[in-house]
């Protein structure tokens, strides 16, 4: 071990150790993970019993300390025993010199001085000089019948000159206190009110109720709180109070930290709130077990010490461990940023997994941060300083080991917890952006469940589950009728146990203390704070010494703490404590307050009025409306749709190729054996035994019109199999209803035996979402080119093709931009377009509307109305244009992940209807959402111009060295030849947006590959390609302003397009940021076309493109060079267009592997 890891991690430089972990390293991360996937398998439970655990710590220390604070003391009258308790006694005489000496023992033995007494300090505030309320005159004050009371001078404090209190004090002897003090409880005014008229007197605060209401009790408590504050402040060094108040500024730095940290994992604000409820639950049981070991703690000792515990041990472990868990919830990219492998990690299969993997990375260095902590805090205990720092050290020791013990179990689970609010919400929003795309919810659905991470349950099987009307919680099958049930045991376990936990508050002695020990002394920590006797009554004292050491006198003072009076009407202050007033029943019921049922209500009652319970329940209300909204969503899902039967389909995994399908049929025979006749089976139809019919029988149903074609697929489902069997099933019927068509019959025979492929497909992902009327697949070759740099990311780009070399020749322009650092991509506009047309009943008021949907008013209705339609579409821009008294409307907005042309069209509706029912255009017809502004697979000169889509812009810089070896040509050739080609050439023809050599090529078979509409090639090989020779190297560049792609819903959803945007790390919706990831795909299609463009021109160059074609994609080449190939040469279809392009970039021999010609 390295003496540096004995140094906690926030004052290390390096985060990670490297090396393999050792047997203490391999022990530990072992615990830690055991009790972390325990928790974690059951968050709910965890965090209910943590948090019961806690609130029992506080309710004992609230109703040990606060709820009935004044034991002894009657409703209204002065607790003498407490105020005796705060005070501190100094002893004079022989024994010390005959100077001051505090006696901090708790019996005082009396018979040892001559004389003993009390100093007590009246404050009265808001009555000085110039105030509104007058002081008592010292006259007024009514003393006790044969009292030896006597007024003493008082002792100013610091804020004695800004300070608006005027003071008394009294010199007495120690036993006439309880007389002198419920004497003195209430003094007059100075000021005389009329007769009649109730007087206002000075009452002492220490004689307030007990029992208040509401109200009362919190503005009393403020009122308290806020005095001790002050009183602290008064008998303050500045020093201190200078020191203190930078300890607090730096702890909230350090929670303004903890939430920005957090943030930048994702995280808005719950988290760091959850690591500061921990922190809290620790300082709880830190703090009862330091008080259960009998260590003496104050609030002056919390006060001072925990903002500088707070500062020094900080929140970084828990800002580690969340780091650590989201990035291993994230799926993993397929390449590392610089090209190179990247390190094969264990396969995160659940939510669990993911914690389980960031504790073992991590959690072996977070306990050794703590431990080395509580050790450096123990020695601290052990260590003979004075002045509170040994018992501070010994509780902060104690709250780091709860903080350490909850951070593996109760944070480990609110992660856990996040993780899966964080797959549900991701799954949700797939789901609404594909029924938002028109696909049906059933689809929908299956499409999200699919696309969920983690993609396996914890048990590792992965799928979906196979038992009917089950779902995933936390990584665990539930059954919707499994969470009314949780529901109902935990609310039942709360109820239970705060009945128990208040029904008990009647029964407990208060006379004698608390029930349990142990909470009797957690009730010490809130008890009055020792006085400084020299700046309470230092004046005082001095009179008392002068005297005692005159007449050689042994003296004890006991100097009470100061006492505050308030100016009140005496029915107003005490009006609370009669306990007959104010209650919640009439005085006609107050027998019934008397039995147990009463009593435990009062307690309840009493218990609410605390500002801190109070909250504890807001927020357990507002927790419990969070989970129950996600788990009634959860239950939702797990209900199927409704089907011809009562019972549910069972569902199936839709990720392994299905097998062949195999149905088992029970035929019903008659007892004859005869076949069935037709009206038979037309019953049999009626009666939903499909099953029973064989092919045969259900082909001459469907010829017959009894089965529609396109209701196969529905005619087929049966409980007795699976949707993917009776769909693949239906296919195979189809093909033999469209061979047997006697209309078609002679071109449509050979169907149902064609080598036309149908099974091993998943149709339950293509009904209702991608096709209709299936008769099977086509197969279409698949091919990879590169890799390929893009904006430092290497990846594969799949191209589904039937053109031969395509490929080869992309892999040949992937190398030689990798040669030269790889391709970088801008994005600059990202926002799919659709114009629909309406028409107005004359030009004027066609122009008006126009006007006012340019107008900033037209603006910001039109964009609310397209607004609401969607969480993703945002109206971006209103373009609009007249002819006649037609009105075209170009909407442009972003649509996140998916293409989002349905999306679009249901804003445009929308925002159309508000227009004409709430603008003032009635008169407006909608000819069609669609007006061929947008403009949709057509080439149009707006999308050229103005973009549609994403608009991306491809840049790559080639060495010259390369542009010749790799290339076959040379720097001054190419740009030649893209002036002349790509754009004289190009503009000669009155091209639209084709000034390039082959962009639609490349674009179609990225489209085919990954799920695209291919007919949007049109508009999204829109291409404008230039070369430039820069310092002797090529700049090649392309811009395409109308890229039309999406990366969830249409194709995509398919497996294996979907497989294929898994290669290039962009399937399904962003996680974090709705667009990204079709924003990525969008700027890897520019990057491939700058491939196959270089290529392609680097080929027309050279003079190699005929040679090429005619060797790969034609039995033999029509001549070839007898140096090359002999007469007899041996067809070259055997050599892969990958493997010559390989060669053709080795030898200068082989030909140059490049791309498709030209459709000339």
């Amino acid at each position: 071990m390295r003496g540096s890891s004995l140094i906690p991690r926030q004052f290390r430089g390096d985060a990670d150790d490297a090396g393999e972990p050792g047997w203490l390293s391999r022990q530990v991360t072992g615990a830690l993970q055991s009790v972390s996937l325990r928790a974690c398998r059951h968050p709910i439970h965890t965090i209910v019993a943590i948090a019961l655990l806690a609130s029992t710590t506080y309710v004992g220390l609230l109703d040990g300390s606060l709820v009935e604070s004044s034991n002894g003391a009657g409703a209204g009258q002065v607790d003498v025993a407490s105020i005796v308790g705060g005070g501190r006694n100094l002893h004079l005489g022989q024994d010390t010199q005959w100077r001051w000496q505090v006696d901090n023992s708790a019996q005082v033995d009396t018979k040892k001085v001559s004389q003993h007494l009390a100093i007590a300090t009246f404050v009265f505030p808001y009555s000085s000089s110039g105030s509104p309320q007058s002081p008592p005159l010292a006259e007024n004050v009514p003393l006790p019948a044969n009292s030896s009371a006597k007024l003493i001078p008082y002792t100013p404090n610091v804020l004695s000159p800004i300070s608006q209190d005027t003071h008394l004090a009294y010199s007495l002897p120690f036993d006439e206190i309880p007389y002198f003090l419920r004497s003195v409880q209430e003094i007059p005014d100075s000021v005389n009110d009329p007769e009649g008229i109730e007087q206002k007197k000075w009452i002492m605060k220490a004689a307030r109720s007990s029992v208040s209401g509401s109200h009362v009790a919190m503005r009393n408590w403020f009122s308290d709180g806020w005095n001790s504050f002050v009183d602290l402040i008064k008998h303050a060094e500045t020093i201190d109070i200078i020191i203190m108040a930078l300890g607090y500024v730096s702890m909230h730095l350090t929670f303004v930290s903890l939430f920005l940290s957090l943030r930048r994992l994702g995280s808005k604000s719950w988290l760091a709130a959850t690591v500061l409820i921990s922190g809290g639950f620790a300082f709880l049981f830190g703090l009862l077990v330091t008080t259960a070991l009998g260590v003496p703690i104050n609030m002056v000792l919390l006060s001072e010490g925990l903002p500088f515990l707070v500062v020094t041990v900080g929140f970084e472990k828990p800002i580690i461990l969340t780091k650590a868990v989201l990035e291993r919830s994230r799926p993993q990219p397929a390449a590392a940023p610089n090209g190179s492998a990247a390190k094969p990690a264990t396969p995160v299969r659940s939510i669990q997994d993911a914690i389980q993997q960031a504790v073992e990375a991590t959690g072996f260095g977070i306990v050794r941060d703590y431990l080395i902590e509580i050790a450096i805090l123990v020695a601290g205990a052990a260590s003979g300083i004075q002045g509170g720092l040994r018992q501070f050290c010994f509780l902060a020791a104690w709250i780091l080991f709860f903080d350490c013990l909850l951070l593996f179990t109760f944070y480990t689970t609110i992660l856990c917890i996040k993780l899966e609010i964080n797959r549900i919400k991701r799954h949700i929003d797939i789901r609404k952006t594909l029924e938002e795309e028109g696909i049906t919810h059933r689809v929908a659905e299956k499409v999200a469940s699919t696309s969920d991470w983690p993609r396996m349950n914890f048990d590792g099987k992965g799928g979906n589950s196979k038992t009917s009307g089950a779902t995933s919680i936390f990584g665990q099958k539930v059954r919707a009728s499994s969470i009314p049930k949780f529901k109902f045991l935990m609310v039942g376990g709360f109820v239970l146990i705060n009945l128990l936990n208040l029904a008990t508050i009647p029964f407990r002695n208060r006379q004698d203390g608390l029930l349990m020990p142990v909470l009797s002394k957690v009730s010490n920590v809130l008890s009055p704070v020792p006085i400084d006797p020299f700046k309470v009554a230092e004046n005082g004292l001095d009179v008392i010494y002068v005297s005692a050491k005159s007449q050689q006198v042994e003296t004890l003072v006991t100097v009470l703490p100061p006492m505050k009076y308030q100016l009140e009407y005496p029915s107003a202050y005490y009006g609370n404590a009669n306990p007959n007033v104010d209650r919640l029943l009439d005085t006609d019921y107050n027998p019934v307050l008397d039995v147990v049922g009463g009593r435990v209500l009062e307690s309840i009652l009493r218990s609410l009025d605390d500002p801190i319970i109070s909250k504890w329940i807001i927020a357990a209300l507002i927790l419990s409306l969070i989970l129950n909204g996600y788990l009634f969503n959860a239950a939702r899902w797990s209900i199927k749709e409704e089907q011809s039967s009562a019972s549910s389909t069972p569902s199936e995994s839709p990720t392994p190729a299905p097998a062949p399908v195999k149905v088992e049929r029970k035929p019903i025979i008659k007892e004859d054996g005869t076949p069935r006749t037709l009206e038979e089976c037309e019953q049999m139809l009626k009666d939903k035994l499909v099953t029973s019919l064989d092919d045969e029988e259900l082909i001459e149903l469907s010829l017959r019109g009894k089965i529609p074609g396109y209701a196969l697929e529905k005619t087929m489902e049966h409980e007795s199999i699976t949707r993917l069997q009776a769909f693949t099933r239906a296919v195979k019927l189809r093909r033999a209803v469209v061979a047997r068509n006697p209309v078609t019959a002679a071109t449509s025979a050979s169907v149902e035996n064609s080598k036309l492929p149908y099974e091993g497909m998943n149709y339950t992902l293509v009904h209702g979402a991608c096709c209709e009327n299936v008769i099977g697949f086509l197969p279409l070759p698949l091919g990879v080119a590169g890799p390929l740099v893009i904006d430092g990311q290497s990846l594969f780009i799949p191209m589904a093709t039937t053109e031969g070399v395509l490929v080869a020749s992309t892999s040949r322009g992937c190398k030689a931009i990798n040669a030269g650092g790889g391709a970088t991509t801008v994005l600059t506009a990202d926002g799919m377009t659709r114009g629909p047309c309406v028409s107005f009943s004359s030009v004027s008021r066609a122009g008006e509307a126009k006007l006012w949907l340019d107008s900033e008013e037209g603006q910001s209705i039109m964009k609310a109305a397209f607004n609401s339609t969607s969480r993703f579409a945002r109206l971006q821009t209103m373009k609009t244009t007249l002819a006649g008294t037609n009105l075209y409307i170009r909407f442009k907005t972003t649509t996140g992940d998916a293409m989002g042309m349905n999306m679009i069209s249901k804003g445009v509706e929308k925002a159309l209807s508000v227009m004409a029912n709430e603008a003032g255009f009635e008169d407006m017809q909608t000819i069609s959402v669609s007006g061929n502004f947008c403009t949709d697979k057509k080439a149009a000169a707006v999308n050229w111009i103005d973009g549609r889509g994403k608009s991306v812009v491809a840049e790559a810089i080639i060495p010259a060295n390369v542009v010749k070896s790799v290339l076959k040509s040379d720097v001054d050739s190419m740009v030649e030849l893209n002036i002349s080609k790509n754009l004289i050439g190009s503009a000669m023809a009155g091209a639209l947006g084709g000034f390039n050599a082959h962009a639609s090529n490349i674009v179609t078979a990225l489209f085919l590959a990954t799920g695209q509409d291919p007919a949007q090639n049109v508009e999204s090989s829109n291409c404008i390609t230039i070369m430039k020779n820069v310092g002797g190297n090529l700049h090649i560049s392309v811009s395409m302003p109308s890229i039309e792609v999406g990366t969830i819903g249409g194709g995509t959803i398919l497996e294996g397009q979907g497989a294929m945007l898994d290669l290039l790390g962009v399937r399904g919706a962003h996680p974090t940021n709705p667009g990204d990831n079709s924003r990525r795909l969008a700027r890897i299609v520019a990057a491939a076309v700058l491939a196959g463009e270089l290529s392609l021109c680097a080929a027309l160059a050279a003079g190699h493109l005929v040679r090429a074609h005619m060797a790969h994609n034609r039995s033999a080449a029509p001549a070839a060079p007898a140096s090359s190939t002999s007469p007899t040469a041996p067809p070259t279809r055997s050599v892969t267009p990958v493997s010559a392009a390989v060669g053709a970039a080795k030898s200068a021999n082989n030909l140059a592997m490049t791309a498709v010609s030209d459709r000339k």
